[in-house]
This record gives C-alpha cells, structure tokens and sequence, in this order.
C-alpha cells in the first residue's frame, strides 16, 4: 500500500511565495541578481586561485574547493526557483526533488567538512609553524579533500535513501519554495519516526563535528596568537583567521536560524525567506568577504588586471 501511495506522487507543488500576490513579479529578479552575483563571485576567486602562483597554498586550496561549492550549491536550488517563476508554476517532479535533496545535502555537507579543514590549516601554520609542510602537505591536502567530497556524499546518499522510503498519501504541496527533508517528511504519511531520529543524528555528526571541531582548533590558535609578544606579528595571526572565522559564522549562523528556529510565530512566506537565505546568503556572501579582507586576494585580483590591461595594450599597438 506505501508503494502505491508513494508512486501516486508524480510531482510536487511548492506552497512558499502563495500568499504572495505576483510574487513571481517581485522576486524573479532579486533572485537572479543573487545568483548571478554568487556564481561571478565564486568563479571569480576560484580562477585567481588557479592563476596567480602566490595563492597555490593549502589555505587557497581549500578555499578554491569552497567557491566550487558555493557555486554548486546555489545552483542546485536557484535555477530551478528562476524557472518557476518564470513560467509561474510552483512545481517540481518527484525525481527532480529527490535529487535536489541529494545534491543539497551533498554539498552543505562537504562544505562544513572544508572550513572545519580551513580551520585545521590555521591551526597548523599558527600553533605548528615548524610542521606547516609535512603537516599540510600537497598529498595531505588532496586526501584530506577527497575526504570532505566523500564525507558530504554519504551523508546525502543515507538520507535521500531514506527520503525514497517516504509515501505521500496523494499530498504533494510542499510549504517551502525548493526540496529539504524537514518539508518533505511535514506531508509524508507513514510512520518517519526513523528518519527523523538519522536527520537529527546525522546532521549532529556532519555539520555539528566540523563546528565543535572549527572552535576547538580557534581556542589553541587563540591561546597561541595571545603568547605573541610582537604586535605586527599578532595582528597578522588575526588577519589570516578573519576571513575564514567570518565565512564560518556566516555559514553555521545561517544554518543554525534555518534548523533550529521555533517553529511557530511565523507567516509561510517569511518561514520560506528564512530557510532560503541559508542556500543563497552563504555562497554569495564568501567571495566578498575574502575580496574584501584577504590582502593576497585583493593583490592577486589587482595582477590579473594589470596583465590583462598590458595584453590589450600590447595587442592594440602591434
């Protein structure tokens, strides 16, 4: 009978922006400009990585993974709220939301592993400066990598698993504007009890792991950069942190408000604002704040202009 009443469920209609009268109107655009301003971003500082010799470092390294990310998880979601409201149908296939769901998962996933990794790497160049190469060396960072990617997987493939599990019962309305589990099982009408009890263990484990693990390796750095005694020095210890400590609260902050807000006292409309922002706030904001505060991007972003601003005078004179 689950069977049956899961295959019932060819689609599934999103109920987010309904009380929003034309809201396909107001919020095409804003949508696209984030998007847009995401992708550029992240594309823009992964290329500078790749590029510029002077930012081949671990710290680099793993931030190049991390704009990947953010341009991956913007896409997951964004493209497809877009053409819904282009075409101002609110729907999704069953497939489609299924694979949203892993790809989301997947990269959110990776994405908490890497910066707990970011953090690692400033904990050995700050606390371990003598180690730095052997403790973070080209082999360790590809493993350590192709750890995160796998790390993200699993979790995503446990939990979509599970999702196939779920049967609908004919409900098919959605009270969000793209695929997450916590909306999904809302509708289900079987017995998600096990789910439930995995979503919340699992996410302890993925997102909650790497965040006691980021604070644990700030403490020692912290204590580390406090036994300065030069001023110059310390402060350049602060300023290689800042950036990375403001993208993780950015990111957990956000997932915290999405996960853990109460769950009464809200219109549907702003509900799904609030659990928007943590797929389009992060990967749009994290090439900003490395723009704006790492002194090696900024000087990385100024030689790539001045090359191209000499090919095209090179070009136009010969």
């Amino acid at each position: 009978m689950g069977e049956k009443n899961q295959t019932q469920v060819v689609e599934f209609v999103f109920l987010g922006f309904s009380g929003i009268p034309n809201s396909h109107i107001y919020l095409f655009l804003p949508f696209l400009a984030i998007h847009l301003v995401t992708v550029m971003g992240n594309l823009m500082i992964f290329t500078l990585i790749q590029l510029d010799s002077s930012l081949r470092t671990p710290m680099y390294y793993f931030l190049s993974h991390l704009s990947f990310l953010d341009i991956c998880v913007s896409s997951v979601t964004v493209p497809k709220i877009l053409v819904n409201f282009l075409y101002q149908r609110q729907t999704i296939s069953y497939n489609q939301c299924l694979a949203q769901i892993f790809f989301l998962l997947s990269f959110s996933g990776t994405e908490a592993a890497i910066l707990a990794i970011m953090a690692y790497d400033r904990y050995a160049a700050i606390c371990k400066p003598l180690h730095y190469s052997r403790l973070m060396s080209p082999k360790v960072c590809t493993i350590l990598a192709l750890v995160t990617w796998i790390w993200g997987t699993l979790y995503s493939a446990l939990h979509t698993a599970l999702s196939t599990t779920l049967s609908f019962c004919g409900v098919n309305q959605i009270h969000h504007i793209y695929c997450d589990l916590p909306p999904l099982m809302e509708i289900a009408c079987n017995n998600a009890h096990i789910n439930d009890f995995v979503i919340h263990t699992a996410s302890f484990l993925v997102a909650g792991g790497p965040f006691f693990f980021i604070i644990l390796s700030y403490v020692f750095i912290l204590s580390s950069i406090l036994k300065i005694r030069s001023a110059n020095t310390k402060g350049k210890a602060f300023s290689t942190c800042a950036s990375h400590l403001t993208v993780v609260i950015v990111y957990f902050g956000n997932g915290l408000l999405n996960y853990n807000r109460p769950s009464a006292g809200y219109s549907l409309e702003i509900d799904t604002l609030v659990s928007t922002m943590f797929c389009i706030i992060p990967p749009m904001v994290n090439p900003l704040i490395y723009s704006l505060r790492n002194k090696d991007v900024r000087e990385a972003f100024r030689k790539v202009l001045e090359s191209q601003a000499k090919a095209k005078h090179h070009n136009t004179m010969n």
